[in-house]
């Protein structure tokens, strides 16, 4: 009778066991050994620029307290508490707002991409699958917008040319229209794309190009439109709100729809 009582005893025990060594458990992330580099956070970069390197604090959760941390030029590690012997402090410098550390130095590296309370306010790591990732999405953005700039009918091209060129995109051929819709596509590709999807922008062209030919007329004081041929008002500016952004949606009221009609009739 003891026996049996023994092994069942021993048989929850290692069920136990089994079940605590099965638990999942919290991968700690791989340090990698590599060249680092390191640069300021905002758009200005000094030509010398000396980072706080001492008299710094981190807070070790594992042991529930902050400890001093400090660079140097001769300890293995950070921590203050841990140094051994002379101290031999180094300064951390950013040369045109930018530093980088080879991977032979490997208490600088952890100092700065650890530990340092300055990282992600005064300076940043590069990571370049990071920056791949964004470069490769701006890439698709850029290919996107040049593919809808290179399909695209000359009357929105120019309708989408004339927010960047103004009225001068009235003079241009229909090559240079495409010439610096592609360019324009290229070097601005989010914006291109939100005025390609801008039902408005359609719209916007032809209320310009209704006043650059004479048909309507915008007063002086950009208050109202009027026909240019009987002076009778069409209809009145909102207040702070562009004319031609006010026109463009005027013209999807049902009074705006019949004046358009006629304007797109008589445009040239």
């Amino acid at each position: 009778m003891a026996n049996k009582k023994t092994t069942k005893k021993i048989m929850v025990e290692d069920s136990f066991d089994e079940a605590i060594n099965t638990q999942p458990t919290q991968s700690t992330p791989v340090w990698e050994m590599k060249d680092r580099f390191y640069y300021l956070s905002g758009n200005k970069s000094p030509l010398v620029f000396m980072l706080k390197s001492s008299g710094l604090y981190w807070f070790d959760e594992e042991k529930g307290y902050e400890r001093e941390i400090m660079n140097t030029r001769n300890q293995k590690t950070v921590f203050v508490d841990e140094f051994k012997g002379e101290v031999v402090k180094q300064h951390v410098i950013f040369r045109d707002g930018v530093l980088a550390v080879p991977k032979r130095f490997q208490t600088l590296q952890k100092f700065l991409s650890l530990y340092h309370p300055g990282k992600g306010r005064i300076y940043l790591e590069k990571d370049e699958v990071k920056e791949a990732i964004s470069e490769l999405d701006y890439i698709t953005l850029e290919l996107e917008a040049l593919n809808a700039a290179n399909n695209m009918d000359i009357d929105t091209a120019e309708a989408i040319l004339r927010v960047e060129v103004g009225s001068r995109v009235s003079k241009m051929s229909s090559k240079e229209v495409k010439r610096d819709l592609l360019i324009m596509a290229r070097n601005n590709p989010s914006m291109f794309l939100d005025l390609a999807n801008d039902e408005n922008v359609g719209l916007r062209n032809i209320a310009v190009k209704s006043v650059e030919q004479g048909i309507i007329s915008l007063s002086q004081d950009q208050r109202h439109f009027s026909w240019v041929s009987t002076g009778r008002k069409l209809m009145t500016i909102p207040f702070d709100e562009n004319p031609y952004s006010a026109l463009a949606h005027w013209f999807k009221t049902d009074e705006g729809v019949e004046v358009f009609s006629t304007i797109e009739k008589r445009l040239k």
